[in-house]
């Protein structure tokens, strides 16, 4: 049985934050203020290129650190490893069922849509998690 050593287990959930975070980082590359680029020093991986100094810590709200943190992440562990996954997959059993994978996906995103407008937020497992251990522990 072939194991994945990249894998950590279960899905991954991408949190308010990621999304601010990418809605944010989208408006800075559509100015072209920064750029993704293709790093390969042995391994490859994408960065984020341009200076971001300050301006870029108060628009992310967060450290610099803290927006190479992010964006490795999201860009180099979540969505890299969602292509490596499929492609894993795809290579057991062909691409027959990427339409369907395709259709399923939407249909759940257009699903969390309405949820959201009818006032059903998500809320992250780390973070509803931390609030109900404190409360669970609190009991005790």
């Amino acid at each position: 049985m072939a194991t994945i050593s990249w894998w950590r287990g279960g899905p991954v959930k991408l949190t308010n934050k990621d999304e601010d975070f990418l809605e944010r980082l989208k408006a800075y590359l559509i100015r072209k203020e920064l750029v993704i680029e293709l790093q390969d020093d042995g391994i490859k991986r994408l960065v984020l290129r341009k200076n971001y100094g300050d301006k870029v810590e108060r628009a992310f709200k967060m450290t610099r650190q803290g927006v190479r943190w992010r964006f490795h992440r999201l860009f180099n562990e979540i969505y890299v490893n969602a292509y490596v996954t499929v492609y894993w997959i795809e290579t057991k059993f062909g691409t027959g069922l990427r339409g369907k994978a395709l259709e399923i996906a939407k249909e759940r995103i257009e699903l969390r849509k309405r949820a959201q407008k009818m006032g059903f937020f998500d809320v992250s497992r780390r973070e509803k998690g931390d609030l109900a251990n404190q409360s669970q522990d609190s009991q005790l």
